[in-house]
């Protein structure tokens, strides 16, 4: 048996690269099945579903419709936290969302990357923490090892590279700081989410 360059494995190469085959089919499956869950319109059977695939989600959070996920077990989400449509969630490194962030339609959040300067393509993952009172716009995108801090917010359609402070604003693509939140004593709830979204 032949790898794809070609190159002649052994009976256990080829046993452990049919089981990492089967797992990732597996994977793939889980993340098609949540994806279709995504789009039935009853809050209370996306969260059951998404907590039996492993999500922690915290009491009040809501997760809108055709949310993406990727190896959720991986994926937490604190109290009273909504998640906007069609948001992309990736776990396949450690992904922390914490209470009362507010997260618009289509942001994506990733934890794993190529490296495009290695020889082989390689994947190259970095934990994401979202803290307390985060507000993130739409359509932003916040990449692999990234942490932004309590009450931060993040502006739309801004690609987040590296690290943001607490309190602070950032937008732009990289992301740059363009502000500074005046309220410091954040103690709100964002409230119920809406019922057919």
């Amino acid at each position: 048996m032949k790898d794809k360059d070609g190159k002649t494995l052994t009976t256990e190469e080829f046993s452990k690269k049919a089981a990492n085959r089967i797992v990732t089919i597996l994977r793939e499956f889980e993340v098609f099945i949540l994806h279709i869950v995504g789009c039935f319109p009853s809050h209370i059977v996306r969260k059951f579903f998404y907590v039996m695939a492993g999500i922690d989600i915290g009491s009040g959070s809501a997760i809108h419709m055709n949310a993406r996920f990727y190896n959720p077990k991986n994926i937490s989400i604190g109290k009273d936290t909504i998640i906007g449509e069609g948001a992309v969630l990736d776990g396949r490194a450690k992904l922390r969302i914490g209470d009362h962030v507010d997260i618009a339609t289509d942001v994506m959040i990733y934890n794993c990357q190529h490296d495009i300067h290695s020889d082989d393509f390689a994947a190259v993952k970095g934990d994401v923490s979202i803290g307390d009172y985060v507000f993130i716009g739409p359509r932003a995108i916040i990449l692999p090892g990234v942490t932004i801090g309590r009450g931060a917010v993040v502006a739309a359609g801004a690609v987040v590279t590296k690290d943001v402070n607490e309190f602070e604003i950032v937008g732009g693509v990289p992301a740059k700081v363009i502000g500074e939140r005046n309220n410091k004593d954040l103690h709100y709830k964002l409230g119920r989410a809406a019922w057919f979204r």
